[in-house]
């Protein structure tokens, strides 16, 4: 078996490579095809497989989302005296809010694990450099 790091062959049986010593048996993360909102709702392990790519834009996904939530909670929130607002709107507001900004920090992690840091801004720019780069190897 080939290593995927260092690509020297190894007796299949071992975990680590002779070579480098990293895991045999490990995928490393490929670009999907199509990311959604959907994914970040997906657990932390399935999360880390996760290409660097996809989860910025899964990152850019969120924020939006969280900005969207952000805005329609303050805009409840912000509702004059008179009008019935029911109790269960304000807290599904918040709840999405506090949703979306706990799958935002987790996002941010794995970010920070592989990148050093996390970006401030995902924008199309940033996205079309990282593209380009990966086409480029």
């Amino acid at each position: 078996m080939k290593c995927l790091y260092c690509d020297s062959d190894n007796n299949s049986m071992e975990e680590a490579c002779s070579v480098c010593g990293a895991p045999l048996h490990i995928k490393r993360p490929q670009l999907k095809e199509y990311v959604s909102l959907q994914d970040s709702a997906l657990p932390f392990q399935e999360l880390q497989g996760f290409h660097t790519y996809d989860l910025l834009i899964l990152l850019r996904l969120v924020r939006e989302e969280r900005s969207k939530s952000y805005s329609l909670m303050r805009t409840v929130q912000k509702a004059p005296e008179g009008a019935e607002i029911d109790k269960s709107v304000i807290e599904f507001g918040e709840s999405e809010y506090r949703l979306y900004t706990a799958r935002m920090k987790l996002i941010e992690g794995l970010l920070i694990d592989r990148m050093g840091y996390k970006p401030k801004r995902v924008d199309d720019k940033l996205l079309a450099a990282l593209k380009h780069r990966i086409e480029s190897e």
